[in-house]
């Protein structure tokens, strides 16, 4: 079989050197100094192990192709026999009795289409970074355009004096996708009827948002659901204001935080400031709320833009210059771009014109700060429908995630899909690409459920 296999691949060669000719000095083999075995009529290579105390196939293995469909079958069922090795064993161990040209590439593609090995790789697809969406980019006031998380626990006393125990608590942070003005509530526990009571206070003072992006905890789509109810029992009270009222929910796919970006972010920040506060100590919840308070009001004084270093510059724009305008640290100093006209101005244009300033280098100055892609530049691989993966899930061991059949995908609007849905023994999930690992089995005459969307 082997001298079939090198009268294909080394024809020429093959028969220079079964008549004792000199292969050209350009010829890829020349390095191995190959030459014709009359006994068994194949190619082997000459080497320079001749003087060596190991058998005859290791002093001069038999000389293949690697791109042969038999040198396929041979790491196939090597890589199998020991255990399914690494790349570099496989080929360390064929090397004892075949000469393989270009056999460390296919040793890798042996390894990399094995579907045990490839379970316990556990490598996911992470698609290109997508394109900010209208949310990030414009709005029509702050906080219009919310995402919110939680963090914590956090231990809290809960009273002041002897015999006081510790009990959790929990930050509930809102956070502006325009503008990254922070809200930070401190709520007792994860229920629905908690986070509505959060919501309600952040309402209270920071206005009624149009949209709520979060990611798929049980409380808030439990405050989703509540907030629907109330809204389908009272809708002979509601008319005409309803659409008002509402509240647009919008929820990240499952165990996809990167969806829910901006949050998580100030979710670290809070924290940081938070740890270097508190250190080991622990406040009752009056307490914490004034030292939480104190955390907003720095975080929304943080610089949107780059510093200049020209001291006539006006002053960095901060989140803060959108909620009071000016920044919470600072004593109030309004900037106009023509001063002798502030006198003449009403107290009520002179707001205006400063919101207008503010929004104004906001387009300017902060948007085009936006343009870069910090991460995931480049395009990863795109599944398609009906292939076979695996479900990452970070409390199990990948020998033990679940394995489904792509049924659905959902392009952005950019034309990237970075979302699709699985189905699994344990129902149809719907999961980022992040999570999914790609197997090397693609049924083609699989036909979905529904069409693509």
């Amino acid at each position: 079989m082997c001298r079939f296999v090198q009268l294909e691949s080394f024809i020429s060669e093959y028969d220079l050197l079964k008549n004792k000719r000199q292969l050209s000095a350009n010829n890829k083999l020349l390095q191995l100094n190959p030459f014709y075995n009359t006994n068994d009529k194949l190619l082997r290579v000459g080497g320079r192990l001749c003087n060596s105390f190991y058998d005859y196939d290791t002093k001069h293995p038999i000389l293949l192709d690697s791109k042969h469909h038999l040198a396929t079958l041979i790491f196939r069922h090597y890589h199998t026999m020991f255990l399914h090795a690494p790349p570099q064993l496989l080929l360390a161990i064929l090397r004892h009795k075949f000469w393989f040209i270009n056999g460390r590439n296919l040793a890798r593609k042996i390894v990399e289409n094995c579907i045990r090995c490839r379970r316990y790789a556990g490598k996911s697809i992470q698609p290109i970074m997508g394109n900010l969406p209208s949310p990030r980019l414009h709005t029509d006031y702050v906080f219009a355009n919310t995402a919110c998380d939680y963090a914590g626990p956090i231990m809290i006393l809960n009273r002041r004096g002897r015999g006081s125990r510790l009990i959790k608590s929990y930050l509930c942070i809102f956070v502006c996708l325009a503008v990254k003005a922070v809200h930070i509530e401190l709520v007792t526990d994860l229920s629905s009827n908690t986070f509505l009571s959060a919501l309600d206070r952040f309402i209270a003072r920071r206005g009624k948002p149009q949209n709520i992006f979060s990611d798929n905890g049980t409380c808030f789509t439990g405050a989703c659901n509540e907030l629907s109810k109330f809204l389908k029992s009272n809708s002979n009270y509601i008319s005409s204001k309803a659409s008002k009222l509402f509240i647009n929910f919008k929820f990240s796919p499952a165990y996809s935080p990167h969806f829910n970006g901006l949050a998580e972010g100030s979710v670290k920040s809070v924290k940081y400031h938070l740890k270097r506060v508190l250190g080991l100590a622990h406040l009752t919840y009056e307490d914490l709320n004034s030292v939480l308070t104190s955390i907003e009001a720095t975080l929304n004084s943080r610089p949107l833009t780059p510093l200049s270093s020209d001291p006539s510059d006006l002053t960095a724009l901060t989140p803060a210059h959108f909620l009071i305008g000016r920044t919470l640290t600072m004593l109030p100093s309004p900037q106009s771009s023509d001063p002798a006209a502030i006198p003449t101005l009403s107290r009520y244009m002179r707001i205006q014109q400063l919101k207008a300033h503010f929004w104004s280098r906001y387009y300017i100055e902060y948007i085009t700060e936006l343009q870069k892609r910090q991460k995931w530049r480049k395009q990863g691989q795109q599944l398609q429908l009906g292939e076979m993966v695996l479900v990452k899930d970070d409390r199990l061991p990948p020998n033990r995630w679940l394995l489904g059949r792509v049924t659905r995908l959902y392009p952005g609007s950019d034309g990237v899909t970075r979302v699709a849905d699985v189905h699994t023994t344990s129902g149809t999930l719907r999961r980022t690409f992040n999570r999914l690992c790609p197997l090397p089995v693609i049924d083609t005459n699989f036909v979905p459920e529904a069409a693509t969307c």
